[in-house]
């Protein structure tokens, strides 16, 4: 049986380390781990800027995400964005992300000032995007643009 539940600080390593392992394995992208550590914890210490959800099997975190807030004027609510999706190649295929996407959707559905679920995924990232496609999400509405800057 997975649980779903909210993380707190004492997850903080091991979604540091799941978030370095999900850039390397979608990005081939190396994370400073100091900025990363600082990054997490900036949401633990500031709960406005989002909350990280763990999976969790027979006591192991098996899995994460982050959520952060969208602000819609259209809706006069939120929109929760998923982000950091990440859950460990022994459990991948066997449901992980669609509970934790059930378990987010409930409370969306649950709690009127919440609008919806987004996320956002790498174009090359197919086997990610069959996931999200096979829970009912699509991506038909709208693209993705972005500048960042770079280090």
């Amino acid at each position: 049986m997975i649980n779903i539940q909210r993380a707190d600080s004492s997850h903080i390593d091991t979604i540091i380390d799941f978030q370095k392992k999900m850039a390397w394995q979608t990005e081939e992208l190396e994370l400073d781990t100091d900025t990363l550590q600082k990054g997490v914890s900036a949401v633990f210490d500031d709960p406005t800027k989002g909350q990280y959800y763990v999976a969790i099997n027979e006591e192991e975190v098996i899995g994460c995400l982050l959520v952060t807030p969208e602000w819609s004027e259209w809706r006069n609510g939120t929109v929760l964005w998923i982000q950091s999706v990440y859950v460990i190649k022994e459990y991948r295929k066997q449901g992980v992300f669609k509970q934790m996407y059930n378990y987010l959707k409930a409370k969306v559905i649950a709690d009127e000032k919440l609008m919806g679920l987004r996320l956002y995924v790498e174009k090359t990232n197919l086997p990610a995007q069959k996931v999200y496609e096979a829970i009912g999400m699509n991506g038909d509405h709208y693209h993705f643009f972005e500048w960042m800057k770079t280090f």
